[in-house]
């Protein structure tokens, strides 16, 4: 996407429990006349907490006329949907864009402003409360102040699952604060090439590990935040085969950048396709995930938004998914036709609600008249509609759907980043070291490249906004510049100059190097286009002459190539997009921690050999430097084996 108390039980406990709950209820599809609209009485079933999640379902399912049922059905985002459009529509979603938010950009005001919507949506006839989405991808980084954890590959890096529950409890408790439970996250795409422009906000191209730190972060979202809370409701995105596009095979064009490999085609017998990207998604199932966002990419030429063997014949039907399909931003008008017929298409293919920014009245209006003609069916509607009460009565969104004010005080604090300082640490991932670390205090270190001191470039893409920021005007956080003389201490002499022409010598010298921010295809690049660049190789020549001992940090969201300079440095550390608690970074450079990251994919040796993670293993293999899972501490002891795998 672009841009637990008593009163109710987890969504995994309702999946188990549906038959259960109400056999009397029946689940036969009601007739395409809408019924008359008609007062609710107080003691209405739905409104009675104590119920079984099915039979409140059933109960209001039976009450809503065609539009209330559409209504539930679109979700339009805060830049152009009002809370009277809420209410007027009876929507049953709003979302916030990447650096879509409020003026000032403040706990308070999001708070203020998604109470506002919710208040719309209580005083309609049924008063069925919005589910309001946003991407909370590494941290609840949209808004000013939060904790920015790092990118997903650096946690796939770090590998720890009780520490990814601890992410997904900290960004729960952040996000609840200001009123939003839906996540949408994470993103379990088993990479298959680095060029990728999302490759960084994937946990890596090895399926087992996907599953088992997603499966371990969904938990925490989904853990109980407080007893008057409802409960996040986390994404599993973008289903499927996202991650393995074929290069040159995206059309799709934004910002002026032609995208490559992201929104473009999955390739391949299918089953094997499935083999390889569906473990995720049913680990996530398992577990209780409760929404599903279809991909804008194609697989063996048909987009995903339209197909119904995937969204229906394997997602609701093989892995048994009850929970519902969102679509992804416009990804309903990348089907083929009018808007009429990619509206049709979508909705019989299994997407539940359509994420429809802008076109939200367009979409009711034509979705309206497709079931009035019947090209689609009032089950296919009564389906999605019922997934989706389904996950807002789980969560205990009926009860508790306003914003918790009281959590705002943690909002960013010290125990919430002392977290993400653990996580930095913990996924640094040391490639090489000769002699250079662990750094000793009370020396002379010399310091430079532009990713030295910049919050917005250590953060990356869907930092505030949708690309992400430069520069430490906004975000909330330690650069790594700063880390290292935090750390360091008084007795430790920092200098720092960006080219690294500084004067003098110093003991040991730290060159930054990597990649500005970007998301999504805006980042899809060549292979060639990841060595470095002529600057950072500059820089690294001038600090060689200045120092006794040269440490490269590669500040990215993929491995970059480091075949011209692997030979003048004397130390590697690959610091992922770390986020706001650059002291992490120090933390491991002077020994404090140990270092225990391993890579969660293949670093290439070069880019004449480049070959992804899905070719034949010999050549696979030939063609990388470190393997997956390669990883060392200070001695040189390596922490695993590296190993080739598809």
């Amino acid at each position: 996407m672009r841009l637990a108390g008593s009163i109710h039980c987890s969504f995994a406990a309702v999946l188990l429990c549906i038959a259960a709950c109400d056999a009397g209820v029946s689940h036969a599809a009601k007739p395409a006349s809408a019924p008359t609209p008609a007062p609710v009485p107080k003691n209405a079933r739905y409104k009675d907490a104590s119920q079984p999640v099915e039979a409140r379902v059933e109960d209001l399912l039976a009450r809503m006329t065609l539009a209330e049922k559409i209504g539930q059905m679109t979700q339009a985002e805060r830049a152009e949907a009002r809370p009277g459009d809420v209410t007027a529509l009876m929507l049953g979603s709003v979302l916030s864009g990447g650096g879509s938010g409020p003026s000032p950009n403040k706990p308070e005001s999001w708070a203020s402003m998604i109470d506002a919507y919710q208040d719309a949506a209580t005083a309609t006839r049924l008063g069925i409360p919005v589910i309001y989405g946003i991407d909370a991808v590494h941290g609840h980084q949209s808004v000013i102040g939060a904790t920015v954890f790092p990118q997903m590959i650096g946690l796939a890096a770090a590998g720890d699952a009780d520490l990814m529950k601890r992410i997904g409890e900290v960004t729960a408790r952040e996000m609840a604060a200001t009123g939003i439970y839906w996540n949408f996250s994470p993103m379990v795409a088993v990479t298959q090439d680095i060029r990728w422009g999302r490759a960084a906000e994937s946990l890596g191209e090895d399926a087992a590990t996907v599953g088992t730190l997603a499966t371990a972060y969904v938990g925490g979202l989904m853990a109980p935040i407080a007893p008057d809370s409802a409960q996040i409701l986390p994404t599993a995105k973008h289903f499927i085969g996202d991650g393995g596009t074929a290069w040159g095979s995206s059309r799709q064009s934004i910002m002026g950048v032609q995208y490559r490999l992201d929104q473009g085609d999955a390739q391949g017998d299918s089953e094997a396709l499935l083999a390889r990207y569906l473990p995720p998604y049913k680990a996530l199932i398992d577990a209780g995930t409760g929404s599903v966002m279809a991909s804008f990419s194609s697989w063996n030429g048909d987009k995903l938004h339209g197909n119904n063997a995937l969204l229906t014949g394997v997602l609701k039907e093989r892995l048994g998914f009850k929970g519902f399909v969102i679509s992804d931003w416009d990804g309903i008008q990348q089907l083929p036709g009018s808007f009429e017929q990619q509206v049709t298409t979508a909705i019989n293919a299994g997407v539940d609600m359509a994420m429809v920014p802008k076109d939200y009245r367009a979409f009711v209006r034509v979705l309206t008249d497709a079931v009035n003609k019947g090209t689609v069916p009032q089950a296919r509607i009564d389906d999605a509609v019922r997934r989706i009460l389904r996950a807002k009565f789980a969560m205990g969104l009926f009860e508790h759907p306003r914003a918790l004010r009281s959590l705002q005080a943690e909002f960013g604090g010290a125990a919430h980043r002392a977290v993400a300082r653990e996580a930095v640490a913990k996924s640094a991932t040391l490639l090489k070291n000769a002699g250079a670390l662990p750094l000793a205090r009370g020396k002379s270190i010399f310091v430079a490249g532009e990713f030295a001191d910049n919050l917005g470039f250590q953060s990356g893409g869907w930092t505030l906004q949708w690309q992400g920021v430069s520069g430490n005007g906004e975000i909330v956080g330690t650069t790594l510049l700063e880390g290292i003389k935090q750390v360091g201490g008084a007795t430790t002499a920092v200098s720092f100059k960006e080219d690294g022409k500084l004067d003098g010598r110093a003991d040991v010298g730290i060159v930054f190097v990597g990649e500005p921010p970007y998301a999504e295809g805006v980042g899809d690049r060549d292979i060639d286009e990841l060595a470095l660049d002529r600057r950072e190789v500059s820089a690294i020549d001038a600090m060689r002459s200045r120092v006794d001992k040269l440490v490269l940090v590669v500040v990215a969201g993929r491995p970059q190539l480091l075949d011209k300079v692997i030979d003048k440095v004397d130390a590697v550390v690959m610091a992922w997009l770390p986020g706001s608690e650059g002291a992490g970074l120090a933390d491991v450079l002077f020994g404090d921690k140990p270092f225990t990251g391993r890579l969660p994919v293949g670093w290439p040796a070069s880019a004449a050999g480049y070959q992804r993670a899905d070719a034949p293993l010999d050549m696979r293999c030939a063609s990388l430097v470190w393997a997956l899972g390669y990883g060392m501490d200070v001695s040189g002891k390596a922490l695993g084996p590296g190993r080739c795998t598809r």
